[in-house]
């Protein structure tokens, strides 16, 4: 199924940006497990559009209603655990022409061509980034299942339009603890101008993409199976499923091309009765197994394709080529909602990957 995530650990997300609600379903947690629902709370806060200039102006509690899978003292009993997020806070008519004319960037075109006249425009239907609410709601939930074996998922900005954050030391990693509401950085500075660039994009009627950086610390050596069961193929895989995905990279990346055998290889060293590496190029993945060292992985963000700028596309009746120009509530950079994204999805690949081993 295109929508389910996992083998052990299974997450389907349904819905569509303005259906009744959106939701997941999750098969295979343990039974027993207590999830902390404040903290869950918390951490939809963080992806919640409506709270920051730079966001959308669409305004949605994201408050999640378990309606299935847990019992009377608030552990999960076995059973599949169904989570309804209501959509409150739509305006359908914004999206009427999109029937006619699609968004250059957006995934208008292809559902026109995958599900023709039956396809669901408003909002962008099954294709849009609202449908990341309930991933992080499974995500949140996969947090706490790897915290209880001492693994820790945290993400930050990395780069917008440009603008770079500071990088985390890649073998002892210092990771980032958000107050609420905060920007995702690790440099306050570096997070200012990249406000800077987001609110110029947006009255340029324009918007811009960037990439998120996620640090796993605490991933058990020997996880993951060779070739294609492996650790980076995993997670590589989830996360393109995230909307506007356009590339992810592991350690140095495309850079390890211009390196030399004797600059990316790591050396190996004993600590405390453990094999570590002294630096952390291969950001804690070799031949697709964990090393133990911490995990790196990079994800780089297409800019919103949804622009109050005058774009070219075509009148899919007629087949001439019209003007368009996109009216609605839209993320001028998705990067900064982004970042729980990145971190549910990591933690759900991790977390899956661990149940297995079980």
């Amino acid at each position: 199924m295109s929508n389910t995530l996992g083998n052990k650990l299974r997450v389907t997300v349904f819905g569509q940006s303005h259906a009744p609600a959106i939701g997941a379903v999750i098969e295979g947690l343990p039974a027993g497990f207590a999830p902390d629902m404040e903290a869950v709370a918390a951490f939809m806060r963080r992806r919640a559009p409506g709270r920051d200039a730079t966001a959308t102006a669409r305004r949605e509690e994201d408050a999640v209603e378990v309606v299935a899978g847990l019992n009377e003292r608030g552990q999960t009993c076995g059973a599949p655990l169904v989570g309804l997020i209501c959509n409150t806070d739509t305006r359908s008519r914004d999206y009427s022409n999109l029937y006619r004319a699609p968004r250059p960037g957006h995934a208008d075109f292809a559902a026109w061509r995958k599900f023709g006249d039956a396809r669901d425009v408003r909002g962008g239907g099954q294709f849009s980034g609202r449908l990341t609410a309930p991933l992080c709601f499974a995500g949140a939930l996969a947090v706490q299942l790897l915290a209880k074996r001492g693994v820790t998922v945290a993400a930050h900005i990395a780069r917008i339009a440009g603008i770079d954050d500071d990088a985390p030391d890649p073998v002892h990693p210092a990771l980032p603890l958000y107050e609420e509401g905060a920007f995702p950085v690790l440099n306050a500075g570096a997070g200012e101008k990249m406000r800077v660039a987001i609110l110029e994009a947006r009255r340029a009627g324009d918007s811009v993409g960037g990439v998120v950086r996620v640090v796993a610390a605490g991933v058990p050596a020997g996880l993951g199976e060779p070739m294609f069961g492996g650790v980076e193929n995993r997670l590589a895989a989830a996360l393109f499923g995230i909307p506007a995905v356009r590339g992810v990279e592991f350690g140095e990346g495309f850079q390890a091309a211009d390196l030399r055998g004797s600059q990316h290889n790591d050396a190996f060293a004993a600590e405390n009765g453990l094999v570590v590496t002294e630096t952390n190029r291969h950001a804690g993945v070799l031949g697709g197994i964990a090393t133990g060292m911490p995990i790196l992985c990079r994800v780089a963000f297409k800019p919103t394709p949804s622009i109050a700028r005058e774009q070219k596309t075509v009148d899919l009746q007629t087949m001439e080529q019209v003007p368009l120009v996109v009216s609605g509530r839209h993320d001028p950079c998705i990067v900064p909602r982004a970042v729980p994204v990145v971190e549910a999805v990591t933690a759900l690949v991790l977390a899956d990957m661990i149940l297995e081993g079980a």
